[in-house]
């Protein structure tokens, strides 16, 4: 699933007849006092430079030729440079885990609540003064720890959450429980390797119930079809009916989950 981009593209007269040295790996470009950092990749067999700007991690990337020049790389970010900024100036806020942030998890609203008298690392509440409850994720400890101890728990969650799909859906195919390995991938939801080992963003968490029930189910499916043929989609929908909707979901909301904590990725899966 291709995260959120949205791109122009151009081409530049100057070329050079070999692969430039010097070309960074990015930069930052400004427009009207807004800054804005610009990665750059290479690609060959192409004459064309194009910028496109990733929701999920909030930047710009430039693709040029691979003998393309710095100068010229400039030159095309630079001159689009009030595009740049617009699209990114567009995009929802990050949220940092600090106190007061609120995030969602399994797709629930929840403050993020510092308890530095309690002690345990941290929870979930729902308070019962109001008629519509407050829920919080509680963490106790020093200030410094807040913003770990907040990303361990939802790792923990995802992992719990996840295995227990993954292994609901093992035993409705009759293969053997598989492992799971939680990342904050650059390029995937999930994955499920030719020997059967499955991987997971763990932000998942943040996402409802049924987004993630779905992505165990499309990688359980993968034990038995390493494609996306017809017959993997079939078992997929067998497996989870809700596999439609969370796909529309994820099309829609997935790049949002990147906002929360720190993040480096633009995502699909497989």
């Amino acid at each position: 699933m291709p995260a959120m981009f949205f791109s122009v593209a151009g081409s530049v007269k100057k070329l050079t007849s070999r692969t430039p040295k010097g070309v960074p790996d990015c930069f930052e470009i400004s427009h009207s006092g807004q800054t804005a950092l610009v990665r750059v990749k290479r690609m060959k067999g192409t004459q064309r430079y194009t910028l496109r700007v990733n929701a999920a991690v909030r930047e710009a990337v430039l693709t040029m030729p691979s003998r393309g020049t710095k100068a010229a790389a400039l030159e095309f970010a630079t001159k689009h440079a009030a595009w740049i900024c617009a699209r990114l100036k567009r995009l929802p806020l990050a949220v940092p885990f600090v106190p007061g942030s609120v995030l969602p998890l399994r797709g629930l609203p929840h403050i993020l609540s510092h308890r530095p008298e309690s002690r345990g690392r941290a929870w979930t509440e729902a308070s019962e003064e109001q008629t519509t409850p407050i829920l919080s994720i509680c963490v106790a400890g020093d200030l410094p720890h807040f913003r770990r101890r907040v990303a361990d728990y939802l790792k923990r969650e995802a992992e719990l959450d996840l295995s227990a799909a993954v292994q609901k859906y093992c035993d409705m195919i009759g293969v053997s429980g598989r492992k799971i390995t939680l990342r904050d991938t650059r390029s995937r939801w999930g994955s499920c390797s030719h020997d059967g080992r499955l991987n997971f963003s763990w932000r998942l968490i943040l996402s409802p119930d049924y987004v993630l029930d779905y992505l165990a189910a499309h990688e359980v499916a993968h034990l038995i079809h390493m494609d996306h043929s017809e017959k993997f989609w079939e078992l997929t929908h067998q497996l989870c009916p809700n596999t439609d909707r969370a796909e529309t979901w994820l099309k829609f909301h997935g790049s949002d989950l990147y906002r929360y904590g720190e993040t480096s990725a633009e995502t699909k899966f497989e």
